[in-house]
């Protein structure tokens, strides 16, 4: 398809980037209550390495079941870091065999992944937490526009969004000290889906989504870039270029100190 502008993130890449971001899991395993783990991340080649408090049932049916493993799912929630009227924009599902990192392995696991992702999950390893590993056999996302299966091998050779990290920060600053600019940008949405509050939802190396507020109901609407961006720059000047703004040539606004 020559000549044909992206101007959404692939499944992989929008479930990539919810799996990096998410802080909302829950791990349910059949014989146990659902417990919400303290640090999970993707690895290759296609499965999620979690802690879950060492106190929780599902630590025992993991330890009871030894190598045989037992079917489980991971439920990651993608909230909108404002407050919005409903703040989820997505849900993920993956599904799998959830197996216990052996003792004598959960010092060498977890060193592992602190090498690609260091959080601080990690240090509960050994004390107030275990080490679980979810071998993935099936990936499902669900958001406004319904639900869609993913393979795993797709998921694992795709790319998160460069700006998974710094998004939450930039739609609330968006939100809070550019309001114009939202309003601005919205103004490209047809006459009628401008009725309400126009508020940044998403942003991503292909566009911006815009979550407009009415009365008794929301729209949410994506308004993509002229291309794809890499960096921060380019992501800023995208925006001031939707907007309307000036400098949209390249030039930089000055700080204002």
């Amino acid at each position: 398809m020559n000549g044909v502008v992206t101007t959404v993130p692939s499944t992989a890449e929008r479930v990539r980037s919810v799996c990096l971001r998410a802080e909302h899991t829950v791990l349910a395993v059949e014989g146990s209550a659902p417990v919400a783990t303290t640090m999970h991340f993707l690895r290759s080649p296609g499965e999620i390495v979690m802690v879950v408090p060492a106190d929780s049932t599902v630590g025992a049916v993991t330890f009871q079941a030894g190598s045989a493993g037992v079917p489980a799912v991971l439920e990651l929630t993608d909230h909108a870091p404002l407050d919005l009227r409903e703040p989820v924009r997505s849900l993920v599902w993956l599904s799998g065999e959830l197996r216990r990192v052996p003792d004598n392995a959960e010092r060498a696991v977890a060193a592992a992944v602190a090498s690609q992702y260091p959080h601080a999950g990690l240090l509960d390893v050994g004390h107030s937490g275990v080490l679980l590993r979810l071998i993935l056999e099936s990936v499902v996302v669900a958001d406004a526009t319904g639900a869609e299966p993913l393979s795993v091998r797709d998921l694992m050779a795709a790319e998160p969004d460069p700006f998974w990290e710094v998004e939450g920060g930039w739609l609330q600053h968006l939100d809070s000290d550019h309001s114009d600019m939202v309003h601005q940008i919205a103004r490209r949405l047809p006459p009628s889906l401008r009725t309400g509050r126009p508020r940044p939802l998403s942003i991503d190396r292909y566009g911006v989504g815009i979550r407009v507020e009415g009365p008794s109901d929301d729209h949410d609407v994506r308004i993509p870039f002229a291309s794809p961006v890499d960096d921060v720059t380019e992501l800023s000047k995208a925006l001031r270029v939707l907007a309307g703004c000036p400098f949209m040539n390249g030039l930089r606004a000055r700080d204002h100190h």
